[in-house]
């Protein structure tokens, strides 16, 4: 008798789990979807800029939910807040993968936290979409980095700011957030710099810490090393909300670009939003991506946006939507992995994995980019582009195509003889 029960309650459970693979019972869908991990600082210092983010995953996941979703299966996201806080990102990772049993995240900005869920990443073999530009000096069989590297991002606004066009600057200032994406970066900059026959004389190097506020003795020393009669110039790797203060103590100041130019790598239109840009235009920033960029693709991605705010009431951005440079990459970065799974016809992280070698797409910026088929970052065009009273910008310059990217720097003598493609773990 007990065993007679036994069967007929498995053959119960059978025919339950048909019937809910089938969509024929309630709840049914919930169990038959795809998790995908966001995980974004939706608190502390860096929530200014990757809230946006965390919405432009759930934007973009609604609309490949609405066109049928991902081998016919809707996407569910799982959303975490890791604070700003880097060891919390890493516990946030293992949750997403471990507990809720995510195919795929999306997230990250800081290099320190993208370093802080690598080992969980790899060490589960799962997969990471990293949307922000970086300093290189990485390449893991895990990770995707859809933003800039080096020589996307950070070379041409330097050779831009020496440039006739440029200003034709001479001595820099690298002013920094203190983590590893500025330190890298700058590490770098030092050595193209040397390479152009710049000394260290005329470069002058500082950071300050994430949430620093109090700009006003920094900018005064600026002011002072710019007026030793040589052109000048600031390359800022300054990130999160303390680039507000910083920007409102250039216009105090009266820093105008006209006299020393500020070209930044990690401020785009949502972090003008909190200042007068007035006092700022004509100060530059270097992306992959501009809001004001002018083609049907951005158009038609700009009013999806837009009626997305509205329509989720998405705080600051219902009464502003703007788009930016990370916002884009983390929107190409979920379409290419949702074709990569489409391609594989699975969600394993392998499989995934060689399906993402050469998937294109027509990005907003107006280039069909590639993923790599090798090292696991997109091929993307560069534009710099400069501040306007309103808080976007006017772009001045850009490369003709996209841009192969290059996550070992020759400007960094160990990395010789480095692979330019992940190691199979």
């Amino acid at each position: 008798m007990e065993v007679t029960r036994r069967r007929a309650g498995q053959s119960l459970a059978a025919i339950a789990f048909a019937l809910a693979a089938l969509g024929l019972v309630p709840g049914a869908q919930a169990a038959d979807t795809i998790k995908v991990g966001v995980l974004h600082s939706l608190s502390g210092t860096m929530a200014i800029s990757e809230t946006a983010l965390k919405d432009m995953v759930l934007m973009t996941i609604d609309e490949i939910n609405a066109k049928g979703g991902v081998m016919g299966k809707q996407l569910e996201p799982v959303v975490v807040d890791p604070a700003s806080n880097w060891p919390l990102f890493a516990e946030k990772a293992k949750q997403l993968i471990s507990q809720d049993k995510v195919a795929v995240t999306f997230g990250c900005w800081t290099s320190v936290s993208r370093k802080s869920v690598l080992p969980v990443f790899e060490g589960s073999n799962a997969l990471l979409f990293y949307p922000v530009q970086y300093e290189g000096e990485e390449l893991s069989k895990n990770v995707f980095y859809t933003g800039a590297a080096p020589n996307q991002q950070a070379i041409p606004a330097v050779e831009y700011l020496m440039s006739k066009d440029g200003g034709s600057a001479k001595r820099f200032v690298l002013l920094g957030t203190d983590y590893v994406y500025p330190r890298t970066t700058n590490k770098i900059l030092r050595s193209f710099l040397h390479s152009k026959g710049v000394s260290d004389d005329d470069i002058m190097e500082e950071y300050t810490p994430f949430g620093h506020a109090d700009y006003q003795t920094i900018i005064a020393n600026i002011k002072k090393f710019a007026s030793a009669g040589k052109k000048t110039a600031v390359v800022s790797t300054i990130n999160g909300d303390s680039n507000v203060p910083f920007y409102k103590e250039l216009g105090n100041q009266g820093l105008k670009a006209t006299d020393v130019p500020v070209v930044a790598f990690s401020v785009g239109e949502e972090e003008l939003r909190g200042v007068d840009a007035k006092p700022l235009v004509g100060h530059l920033a270097a992306w992959n991506y501009f809001m004001s960029i002018k083609n049907p693709t951005n158009a038609a991605w700009i009013k999806e946006w837009s009626d997305y705010a509205k329509a989720k009431n998405l705080p600051g951005q219902k009464d502003k939507p703007l788009t930016n440079d990370p916002m884009e990459a983390t929107y190409i970065g979920i379409h290419m992995w949702a074709q990569a799974v489409e391609k594989a016809k699975s969600t394993d992280t392998d499989k995934v994995i060689a399906a993402m070698a050469g998937q294109t797409f027509k990005a907003p910026d107006g280039f069909t980019v590639e993923m790599d088929a090798k090292n696991h970052h997109l091929h993307k065009p560069v534009f710099i582009g400069e501040v306007k009273a309103d808080g976007q910008f006017n772009i001045v310059w850009k490369t003709k195509g996209p841009v192969k990217a290059t996550p070992w720097s020759p400007y960094i003598p160990e990395d010789k003889g480095k692979k330019d493609e992940p190691e199979k773990l």
